[in-house]
């Protein structure tokens, strides 16, 4: 990425553009951050603000959210493992029948009984991945960038704009970059108003929310996780245990019996 935007920079292209142009050479999940750098360069170009000092200020913040995020994979990598541990508990039972010597596969797929166990323990399974997937993906945080409006307007107005300029600054920057809209207008609105009643510089105001933004998504996202290890036991109790007793035990039973009555 940061080669190619130098190349396009050479050759006259703005840097905010060149950024956004190369998004689909980066993975996924580091889109966010790019889009939040390229916004932060086009305030910092359009306030006449110092680029390094506002760059490096803002690699700060990108250094914390990046630790943030490895808090929570780190914090849901349990939860998720058990997930996929248990998911396999309905095979396990199959394979213990086999090797017990009941054919458990004959019974499921080639009587009427180990059918309807087939059918709904397959049913079953479906949910709990359904389930166990939904659970994660609520658990992950919404908004990888929290506090990014406020950089972007502490970048603004420490150029000297004016607060209304620095604002319509920061919107065409967030709508041309395609940052997703945040629902933080009316924080950084009440910041600034502040700031002008108290006559407190707003930029260190804004940074200092900006801060405590980062620091409420990482106890939130903390706190999701260790939910997310209760949670998951309803798929595992509701969907998995009743599958692995239809795919897994009902047919090494029928098996059993079947073998019984055959020998007699």
């Amino acid at each position: 990425m940061a080669a190619a935007v130098a190349a396009e920079a050479a050759r006259g292209t703005p840097v905010a553009d060149a950024v956004c142009g190369n998004l689909p050479a980066v993975p996924a999940a580091e889109r966010g951050a790019w889009r939040g750098v390229a916004a932060a360069w086009r305030v910092a170009t359009e306030a006449g603000a110092p680029l390094a000092p506002s760059l490096r200020g803002f690699a700060g913040s990108l250094r914390s959210l990046a630790d943030a995020q490895r808090e929570i994979a780190v914090a849901l990598a349990a939860p998720i493992a058990t997930a996929r541990l248990v998911m396999v508990l309905p095979g396990v039972g199959i394979l213990f029948g086999l090797v017990l010597g009941f054919d458990s596969l004959t019974v499921l797929f080639t009587t009427p009984p180990g059918l309807v166990c087939l059918v709904a323990g397959s049913v079953l399974m479906m949910v709990a991945l359904a389930w166990n997937r939904r659970l994660v993906a609520a658990a992950r945080p919404a908004t990888l960038t929290p506090g990014l409006r406020f950089e972007l307007m502490a970048i603004a107005v420490s150029g000297g704009a004016a607060f209304d300029r620095a604002s319509a600054s920061v919107l065409r920057a967030l709508e041309s970059t395609g940052v997703p809209p945040t629902d933080d207008a009316a924080a950084v609105e009440a910041v600034l108003a502040l700031s002008r009643r108290a006559g407190v510089p707003a930029a260190e105001l804004l940074r200092s929310e900006a801060e405590e933004a980062r620091r409420a998504a990482r106890a939130d996202a903390a706190a999701k996780a260790s939910v997310l290890a209760v949670r998951l036991m309803l798929p595992l109790g509701l969907c998995v245990l009743p599958a692995f007793m239809l795919l897994g035990v009902a047919p090494l039973l029928l098996a059993v019996i079947t073998s019984t009555i055959s020998g007699i």
